[in-house]
């Protein structure tokens, strides 16, 4: 009997530990890596044939290659006659004339090339090199045309032609007595110290510009507009200079006789439309709008305009909740009609036509569907007459023609892949150029992204985003489910709705067992104003409620989430949102990567905080001393400081920054490091020597170690050791 019961013990036991291993969760191996690494940009984009990648206008013809599968081939196509011919070889990029570099902006007409040096503004005559200087008495922290905001520092100048090369406008920027910020190099000896100008929130003294004229014709002679100095602001980025170091918020007339420019005050709540004499530098004021929040002038995109000829101004405005176009008299200055109206916005006014006195325009939300797809549209300045010139689904980019009389419009959705079509103005379809083959795509393993729509955290609003599952997604099967954000709010986390062989890694980490999701939530740009102010003066929000709400909706359609085991990751403003979620929503999110985040916009340039959060104000307290824990005077950037949170830290973290970041300092990360170690708290940490914003060769090393961290967190199991991308 005895034995029988021992032998039985034994059974149990053996089969006890037999089940144990079995239940023990097998390691990945680099061959798992391998596979999902083919999801991957670098190795699909390739596999995309058929697609238009140059076009070209050329006095009636439209030139453009097609990439094919072995090679590249160039067309020639007759807008006359809509003949066309194949040329002998693919069609090279236009080159100008004229030597330039990125130090110079070249005059319309390309006989002069202005530069900067030594503070001062010179031009050189592209045919002979003879340099001529232009102003005298620039010096350090007060030079001309200086492209420097901070964040972003550039040795070519900022500026706008007039249009016949004979005016300069540009400004003298005022950089004394604003903050600097500070980074030193990591190598053997001496490390070398990095100091530049870079205003901060609640600074006393941020960048001015002291607008002026340079009329070549008349000597030289420097023009300084009669007016006090202007905030270095614009009413489209946080920058003045826009690509190239071309002047933003400015526009001269025809003739050069007159400059028409825009004033932003310091927290983007007003917007100043004024003229200037280009020979006096008298400034009229014309129009003013006034704001709760910030003023933008469309999305990316200026969408005023001064018509000087017919004394008229185009304003853009959102005071109905949309972004729409309003035609004023510029005289009385009195408004003549609203141009566009509806539950949709206008997002970049491309071409205004005077003569037929139509504007061409794109938009989104007006047709069905998708309101982040991009649309083309014509109407009257009346606003009767309004077209729609693409109306084939999906967004669309447009290329037109130097007159306005034909555009190129490539069109494509997140699961349809781009088509290529040649039209004229009134949008008749006149030839089709190209469509993307995508069969070798899919035979190397691309997979459709989930396009979805779920309601927000009001229960009312739709929002849009995507999500990827694994090629061997099983509706029985439990995956968890990775987050991927980036809150702006001047972009969202998805945005772009056109096709992409491969977006970020999202489908890579798909292939590892998880489902990754990404919406633009509210507080993005591309829809309402409403939407897009959801949490002006609260940046901490970061959209994350609506990312939440989403993830737990699409569990519903999708049994197969496990949303008991959720990870987040960005990078930037993605650094502050994953961290923030970790802090603020700790029972939903497990895990977070967290790169080169703003984790305090305190510690960030002082233009985005102080459009999207609200100027910088001290707050009423009730405590006695008047002092946080932090010993930071309190004020209203409390609430969206990270490191104010970090005793709330339950989950997994990894946080890592450039140690030579110029746009967000790793001051920002460091914070977060001081306040976590205050706080007992276990992390991760990964400092980048030397690397700016982005990690440049070592960001491989930072996507194997974001693979790694959600594998072994949120799957238990332990990744492939030290694996390495692309080794053959």
């Amino acid at each position: 009997m005895k034995k029988i019961i021992f032998n039985l013990s034994l059974f149990i036991m053996l089969t006890s530990i037999a089940s144990c291993s079995n239940n023990k969760k097998k390691p990945l191996d680099s061959s798992d890596y391998d596979r999902a690494a083919k999801h991957l940009g670098q190795n699909l984009n390739k596999y995309l044939f058929n697609t238009l990648n140059y076009q070209s206008w050329d006095e009636g013809f439209l030139l453009y290659n097609i990439k094919g599968k072995s090679e590249t081939k160039g067309y020639k196509l007759n807008l006359s006659t809509n003949e066309l011919s194949a040329t002998l070889n693919p069609i090279k990029r236009k080159s100008q004339d004229f030597s330039r570099n990125s130090k110079e902006f070249i005059s319309p007409n390309g006989k002069l090339a202005a530069f900067i040096d030594s503070y001062n503004l010179w031009v050189r005559n592209t045919a002979n090199d003879v340099k001529t200087q232009l102003t005298f008495d620039g010096k350090k922290d007060y030079g001309y045309a200086t492209n420097n905001a901070g964040w972003v520092q550039s040795d070519g100048p900022v500026l706008r032609w007039s249009p016949n090369s004979d005016k300069i406008a540009t400004f003298r920027q005022d950089a004394m007595g604003v903050g600097e910020m500070y980074l030193t190099t990591t190598n053997i000896g001496h490390p070398k110290l990095q100091a530049w100008k870079y205003a901060l929130p609640g600074d006393s003294k941020i960048f001015e510009i002291e607008r002026i004229i340079i009329d070549l014709k008349s000597n030289n002679k420097i023009i300084k507009l009669k007016m006090n100095n202007d905030f270095q602001r614009s009413t489209t980025t946080d920058h003045i200079a826009g690509r190239g170091g071309e002047f933003l918020d400015t526009q001269w007339s025809q003739d050069g006789s007159k400059l028409a420019f825009v004033s932003s005050s310091r927290d983007h709540k007003e917007a100043h439309l004024q003229i200037a004499d280009a020979k006096t530098g008298e400034v009229s004021s014309i129009f003013k709008e006034n704001v709760e929040t910030y003023y933008e002038s469309g999305v990316r995109s200026e969408n005023w305009k001064v018509l000087f000829e017919s004394n008229e101004f185009i304003w853009y405005s959102e005071k109905d909740n949309w972004g729409h176009l309003y035609i004023y008299d510029l005289k009385t200055k009195n408004l003549k009609n609203q141009i566009t109206k509806g539950n949709w916005l206008v997002r970049s006014m491309r071409h205004i036509d005077p003569l037929t006195r139509e504007i061409f325009f794109t938009a989104g939300g007006k047709e069905k569907g998708n309101p982040y797809h991009v649309y083309f549209y014509k109407v009257n300045f009346d606003g009767s007459d309004l077209i729609c010139l693409t109306p084939e689904f999906g967004t669309h980019t447009i290329n037109a023609s130097p007159n306005w009389n034909y555009f190129v419009t490539t069109y494509s959705t997140t699961t349809s892949p781009p088509v290529s079509v040649l039209k004229n103005r009134n949008g008749k379809k006149l030839a089709e150029l190209a469509s993307a083959n995508i069969k070798a795509l899919e035979k190397n393993g691309w997979q459709k992204p989930i396009e979805f729509s779920v309601k927000a955290r009001d229960n009312k609003t739709d929002l849009f985003g995507i999500m990827y599952v694994p090629s061997y997604y099983n509706e029985n099967d439990k995956y968890p489910v990775l987050n991927y954000i980036y809150p702006g709010p001047q972009s969202g986390s998805v945005g772009n709705y056109s096709f992409n062989a491969a977006r970020r890694d999202y489908q890579a980490l798909a292939e590892l067992g998880f489902i990754v999701v990404s919406v633009d939530a509210m507080g993005t740009p591309g829809r309402s104003k409403s939407f897009h102010d959801a949490y002006y003066g609260n940046m901490g929000d970061n959209g994350l409620p609506d990312n939440i709400t989403t993830i737990e909706q699409l569990s519903s359609r999708y049994n197969s989430m496990d949303i008991s085991k959720v990870g987040i990751w960005g990078h930037s403003g993605g650094g502050f949102a994953s961290t923030a979620a970790l802090l603020r929503y700790p029972d939903f999110y497990k895990v977070a990567v967290s790169s080169s985040g703003n984790h305090d916009n305190r510690n960030y340039e002082a233009d985005w905080g102080e459009k999207w959060h609200g100027l910088l104000t001290p707050l009423e307290l009730d405590s006695q001393d008047g002092k946080s824990k932090y010993d930071v005077t309190k004020s209203n950037y409390d609430t969206q400081a990270n490191q104010m949170l970090a005793e709330n830290l339950q989950g997994k973290l990894l946080i890592a920054h450039g140690m030579l970041d110029d746009n967000v300092p790793p001051s920002n990360t460091m914070l977060m490091v001081d306040a976590l170690i205050k706080a007992n708290k276990d992390f991760d940490l990964i400092l980048f020597p030397n690397k700016r914003h982005g990690y440049g060769d070592m960001n491989d090393y930072m996507t194997r170690r974001k693979w790694d961290y959600f594998v072994k967190n949120l799957k238990g199991i332990e990744p492939p050791k030290n694996y390495i991308f692309g080794k053959d």
